[in-house]
Order: structure tokens, then C-alpha cells, then sequence
């Protein structure tokens, strides 16, 4: 392993070839999308990304933009997309997307240019403390300092650490952030990079196994699901759904299915359950013993608190290692791959299947009911209401497609009027639930599924449209396949639903809670040059896509 600089060699030199290694390793390790805002201290890692024809490069002006593009990019994927940008505030604008792939387990790699160190402290221009600047947020920081050549030997190890870190880290797939300090003169020419492995792989290779059970917790798990009346929870990243249906039927157990777990096509799913556990009678005879809750929470509430209401004994197996009990009611939390513990459960319980036939029958009954009334409702009203806007869009899914669906509203008219999408991958930002970069991530979404010709849909509020709408930009030049449903009511009312509404007076609680724009959106969307629809019938909706 050897590299053509020394000490007379030029620092934009060493910078250059030191961004070329990172970018040369980063694609050994399977990166092949970066996002760049555009500034002038970033410039030798963005030359480096932009020469690489195995990057995927977008172009976004807002950084904050940029980083959830990047994080749609990891949603959509499961490999770490770059977002780079250069010294100051702006990195202070990938916040947000950081905190939420922290939060949803998404790889990213978050690379901040800096000044290098004689320049702090002294009032130099677009210069801010960037050393740590997520927190804890992020699953591993490195701040190299300025590419020196004595250090040239480390150069692709922190490039595949970058990748590793990210994506098979202690505490589960998340952000990285590399605080990189270049100096002036910032266009240098690389030299030849140090060399790689020689078998092409990536400098380092983390080895092990998917997390699984052991023969003791196996044991332990079969003792507390059988032969008890139970539920499955279905939420996102909960494994692969022909062995969640394998296993719901093995122990005659429905299986309550988030919008986002891809299950809700299976002959046991429920998808009305939050209509049915609102229901007294209902939550009252259809109470679990036990509860198996498989990845991430569903957005309902009425189901976290029935469940918790019910006493059921509660096992939560997540792959992420994340702890999501925020109800504080998983007597057993198991850190394992959800597909491989379903298996697992599978072999062991054996030939068994729907010893509780009664109890299937109850929920599949209840579901019948719940869907009916909902469709009569809906069936009863002509207008294009957002419940009938999620129906429509769930239904004209094609089963290649992704749906990007916003928090607020959306997410939650999703899960109690949406069907299984005929199939389509569901996504949404629910690790810190913001409204923030929806847009955005729809575009990574979109960026991701280009090459596959897979269409991506978003489905979203206008409040969190306007609050994303600087995703516009360039928009029409990105050649995706994107489709972004718009739910205009000057503002909707989410708000409403809270206890708030009903403590205040109401020019208080106007004031401070009512979020109408008055934003002619159609103007807003036509002047990036966008083609704009009004669908006036879920009919005229179902037609365009």
C-alpha cells in the first residue's frame, strides 16, 4: 500500500486525494448516492463525488432539503446516502434529518466541511462550533482534522467505517457525521490513491449474523404465546410478511397491521382495528392475553392505550435495536431480527395450526363489520373528503410503488381507511413523528427507485407541504416519477383533537393552534413549473395515477 505524496507535495494536492479515497472507498462499501448543497468550503469532497460516475449526484440548494433527501434515499434502500455541505449554519440545517434517522434507524452519512482550526475562535466568516454538533444523535463522530499525508494509511478505514457505523453499528442502522476541515486553496489535483484491498471488497467488512433467539428465549417465548389468545402488531420493518402470516396461522392469532408493515393482504390482517378497539364492546370482548408486537408502533393511540389497558402480556421483537415502548407496558423487549424469531417460533411450535379458531373468528368478524360501516360512510358522502383521499390513493397503488405518507393527518387517514395498497411499499418519517422534509424524502424515495423504473407517490398535508415546499426546486429537472397528493384545507385541523380544543376559548385556541395559510398552492406549485391536478371525485383521483 503505498500513496505518491510527501511532504513537498501541495496541501490542495493532499486534500484532493484525500476526498478521492473517501469517495473510491465509500463506493467499495456500496454508496452510489450523494446529495450536495452547493458552497465553496465543501468544494474538494464535491469535485470528488461529482467526477465518480458510480455516484448518483443530486444538487439541492437547501441543506435542509438535501438531508432528507438523503434520508428518503436510506428509507428506500437500506444503504447510507451521502449529504454533504459546506462550513458554518448550513450544517446546522441537517439537523432535523439526523435526529429523525437516529430516531427510524436509517442509515446516513452526514459530512460537514469546516475551517480548519486556525480560523475559530477569531470571528472568520461562516465559522460556528461544528465539533459534535448532533449530539448523540449520531452513532459514531470523527473530526480528522485537515488531510495531512503522514496520515494517509487511515484514509480508507474512515471511509468504511463511515459505512459500517451507519449501518451495522452496537445501537442499530443510523447517522454518522465526519466534521472534515479543509484549508485554502481548495481545487487541488489527486494524486494516486492509497491502495485498496486487493480482491476489490471494502476496507473493513463487518462479520456476524443477523440477530436472532436463543434456545432459552425460544423456549421462554413458546411458554408465554401459547396457548393464549393473543394478537400480532404489525408495525414497520416487522419482517417478512409470508412468515408473519405462517406464524398468525400457527397460533390462530390476527394480525393487527400497520399501513406501513406491508401485511395487510394476508387472510388474517385487520386493518380497521383502531375503528374496532374504539368501539366499548369490542375492545372489551376482543382483549388479548398476550400481545406479539413485531418492529415499530403503529400511529394509532386508542390501540397503544387498549393494549395497555388490557394487562397482556407483551413481547416486543425489533430489529434495530430501538426501544419503543412508550406506553411503558413490553414486560419482555427482545432485540432480534423479527423475521428470524417468526421462523424460529414456526419450527419449534410445529404442526400446529389455529388452535384458536373461535378467537380468529371474532376478529375477522369484527374487521368485516368495522370495513363495512366505514365504507357505507363513506359511500354516503360525494365530496372528496381526506378519508377518501387515502382510500383512493391506497387503492390505485401499483405493487412496485412506494407511498411516502406525512405525519399529522395523512399517516393516521392512512391507517384507519386505507387498504393493503395492492402490495406497495409504505413509508413514513415516525421516528420523531415530525412534518418537517416530507417532501424532501419523497424525492430520495424517488431518487432511489429511479433505476428500478418504480413509481413513488406522497401523500401529505399542506401544512407540511408549505413547511417543505424549497423541495420544489429543480423539481421538474429530476426526471422522477413522482406523483405528490396534496390534501388542501388551508391548514386542516389536527390540533382539534386535542384536549386543548376543549379547554380554551376558541380565539384563543384559534390563535395559537389553527394553522390555515391562505396560500394559493396551485400558484405556489405552477411557478416551479410544475403540472398541477384538481381532482373534484375520488373517481377523477383514481385516473390519474
Amino acid at each position: 500500500m503505498s500513496v505518491d505524496l510527501d511532504g513537498s507535495s501541495r496541501p490542495q494536492d493532499v486534500q484532493a486525494t484525500f476526498c478521492a479515497t473517501l469517495v473510491d472507498e465509500w463506493i467499495r462499501c456500496g454508496v452510489s448516492h450523494a446529495v450536495v448543497s452547493p458552497g465553496s468550503r465543501s468544494t474538494p469532497l464535491a469535485l470528488a463525488l461529482a467526477e465518480r460516475e458510480e455516484i448518483s449526484l443530486e444538487v439541492h440548494i437547501d441543506e435542509r432539503s438535501s438531508a432528507f433527501v438523503a434520508l428518503g434515499i436510506g428509507l428506500a434502500s437500506g444503504h447510507p446516502a451521502v449529504v454533504l455541505t459546506t462550513s458554518g449554519t448550513a450544517g446546522v440545517h441537517l439537523h432535523a434529518a439526523v435526529v429523525e434517522a437516529d430516531l427510524a434507524a436509517v442509515p446516513l452519512i452526514a459530512v460537514t466541511a469546516d475551517r480548519p482550526w486556525e480560523l475559530h475562535g477569531v470571528g472568520a466568516p461562516q465559522t460556528v462550533a461544528q465539533h459534535g454538533l448532533y449530539g448523540d444523535a449520531v452513532r459514531w463522530f470523527v473530526e480528522p482534522g485537515v488531510a495531512d499525508v503522514a496520515a494517509w494509511r487511515s484514509w480508507r478505514s474512515l471511509a468504511a467505517r463511515s459505512v459500517a457505523e451507519a449501518t451495522t453499528g452496537s445501537s442499530g442502522p443510523g447517522p454518522v457525521h465526519l466534521n472534515l476541515a479543509f484549508r485554502e486553496p481548495l481545487v487541488g489535483e489527486a494524486a494516486p490513491l492509497p491502495s485498496s484491498r486487493g480482491d476489490g471488497t471494502r476496507w473493513h467488512t463487518t462479520v456476524g449474523t443477523q440477530l436472532g433467539i436463543d434456545e432459552v428465549g425460544l423456549a421462554r417465548m413458546v411458554s408465554l404465546l401459547e396457548p393464549h389468545q393473543g394478537v400480532i402488531i404489525a408495525g414497520e420493518r416487522c419482517g417478512e410478511p409470508s412468515d408473519i402470516a405462517e406464524l398468525a396461522e400457527v397460533l390462530g392469532w390476527p394480525v393487527l397491521a400497520d399501513s406501513r408493515s406491508g401485511c395487510r393482504a394476508m387472510p388474517s390482517a385487520v386493518s380497521a382495528f383502531d375503528a374496532i378497539v374504539r368501539t366499548d364492546t369490542a375492545a372489551k370482548h376482543l382483549r388479548p392475553e398476550v400481545a406479539l408486537r413485531l418492529g415499530g408502533l403503529p400511529a394509532s393511540k386508542a390501540l397503544g392505550k387498549w393494549l395497555a389497558d388490557s394487562e397482556a402480556t407483551e413481547i416486543h421483537v425489533d430489529g434495530a435495536a430501538r426501544w419503543i415502548d412508550p406506553q411503558r407496558s413490553a414486560s419482555h423487549v427482545l432485540h432480534a431480527d423479527p423475521t428470524l424469531v417468526c421462523q424460529a417460533l414456526i419450527e419449534r411450535l410445529g404442526d400446529k395450526r389455529n388452535p384458536l379458531q373461535l378467537w380468529s373468528e371474532r376478529w375477522a368478524s369484527a374487521q368485516r363489520v368495522a370495513v363495512s360501516a366505514i365504507d357505507e360512510v363513506l359511500g354516503e358522502v360525494e365530496a372528496l373528503s381526506e378519508p377518501e383521499i387515502a382510500r383512493t390513493v391506497s387503492k390505485a397503488m401499483r405493487s412496485e410503488a412506494s407511498l411516502v405518507v406525512s405525519s399529522s393527518m395523512p399517516v393516521r387517514d392512512l391507517e384507519w381507511f386505507g387498504g393493503d395498497s395492492n402490495g406497495a411499499r409504505v413509508l413514513s418519517n415516525r421516528g420523531a413523528n415530525g412534518i418537517d422534509g416530507v417532501v424532501s424524502t419523497a424525492v430520495g424515495v424517488a431518487v432511489a427507485s429511479r433505476m428500478a423504473g418504480a413509481p413513488t407517490t406522497a401523500l401529505i398535508g399542506d401544512v407540511a407541504f408549505l413547511h417543505d415546499s424549497s423541495a420544489l426546486v429543480g423539481l421538474i429537472n429530476r426526471a422522477l416519477d413522482l406523483t405528490i397528493v396534496v390534501i388542501d384545507n388551508d391548514g386542516g385541523g389536527i390540533f382539534s383533537f386535542l384536549p386543548q380544543a376543549d379547554a380554551l376559548p376558541a380565539t384563543r385556541f384559534d390563535q395559537l393552534f389553527a394553522t390555515p395559510h391562505g396560500v394559493n398552492l396551485r400558484g405556489l406549485i405552477e411557478a416551479h413549473g410544475i403540472e398541477v391536478f384538481e381532482p373534484a371525485t375520488a373517481q377523477e383521483l383514481a385516473q390519474i395515477f
